[in-house]
């Protein structure tokens, strides 16, 4: 989705925060720990977070939860992130609903587990009539494959007759993206210290700020977090242009 406001002065919180949540394990292991400790613990920053959005004028927040990479970690950890995913959303749905969050997935759900689908489409139901703070979460998620998914039902469509092939623009394949109905993101924060990007929201970032913090997740606060919406305030976008 291309910005529609034009160039102009940063100014107020940003609308849409992404966060690349990055350190659970370094973070359990600094303390002799194993990796899902951190994980845990990284969990239970996520709510911490996601009810400091308000008060930051912070509309919609996207988390990137589980990568289509990281299937390549350890069978251990990665049955163990499943589980925590599946015992997240139980426990947490009501409060979600009750608190006025609405909260979509995004990503490939093909390769996960059925029942963990199946709390996915639940909590998206419980909570569609909710408006507070939009919480996305990316689950077995990755820029390029979301690009690829896209782009394969968008030529479908052409395929059909649903859709002439010369009427494709940039503003054609956001329609086919994961987000369709979310605004691209204002700011991308990454914590751990690491300076990449992880495919993540590769479309929708174009025009995103960044902001790469060594914090490790477990350890990102609600403080660390309005520092950084404050200081995003500060921010000159221009989208390309040129500010009079």
């Amino acid at each position: 989705m291309a910005p529609s406001n034009g160039p102009e002065k940063g100014k107020g919180a940003p609308r849409h925060v992404a966060i690349i949540m990055d350190g659970n394990g370094r973070w359990a292991q600094a303390q002799g720990k194993p990796r899902l400790f951190g994980h845990h613990a990284g969990a239970k920053r996520v709510r911490e977070i996601v009810e400091a959005c308000p008060d930051l004028g912070v509309k919609y927040l996207t988390i990137f939860a589980f990568s289509t990479e990281n299937w390549k970690r350890t069978q251990t950890e990665v049955a163990g992130l499943m589980s925590l995913f599946r015992r997240y959303i139980t426990k947490e749905a009501r409060a979600l609903r009750d608190e006025g969050v609405r909260v979509r997935f995004i990503g490939d759900r093909v390769r996960l587990d059925k029942k963990l689908v199946k709390l996915m489409d639940e909590l998206e139901a419980l909570t569609e009539e909710n408006d507070r703070v939009h919480l996305t979460i990316a689950l077995n998620y990755g820029g390029r494959d979301e690009v690829a998914r896209a782009t394969k039902r968008l030529a479908q469509d052409v395929a059909l007759g649903r859709l002439d092939p010369d009427s494709v623009d940039e503003e054609t394949l956001p329609k086919y993206l994961d987000t369709c109905v979310l605004p691209d993101p204002d700011l991308v924060i990454r914590t751990s210290g690491e300076a990449r990007i992880s495919n993540f929201l590769l479309w929708q970032s174009a025009y995103a700020e960044y902001e790469f913090i060594d914090t490790l997740w477990p350890d990102f606060t609600e403080s660390v977090f309005a520092e950084i919406v404050d200081g995003f305030a500060g921010r000159e976008r221009r989208f390309g242009a040129v500010l009079a």
